[in-house]
């Protein structure tokens, strides 16, 4: 689990690009925000979580072998 970043991961880089592109005006990692999300709109009152494929499950019938601790819990 330390591999894993809380912070510039690929999925929010990509993000970042395409709202700069557009001109959309944004903060990242606002701590003043509950659950510090990935994007804050303060105009909108937007928050938006970048989350990875990971947690999600993603090909998790190919993938699940992979998990030696804990495949219980996952």
């Amino acid at each position: 689990m330390r591999a894993i970043r809380s912070k510039n991961t690929q999925i929010e880089e990509l993000l970042a690009k395409a709202l700069r592109k557009h001109g959309v005006r944004y903060r990242r990692d606002n701590s003043k925000i509950f659950g510090k999300p990935d994007f804050t709109f303060r105009r909108l009152k937007i928050a938006v979580f970048c989350d990875s494929e990971y947690f999600h499950g993603k090909d998790w019938e190919i993938n699940k072998h992979r998990i030696k601790t804990n495949a219980e819990f996952w």
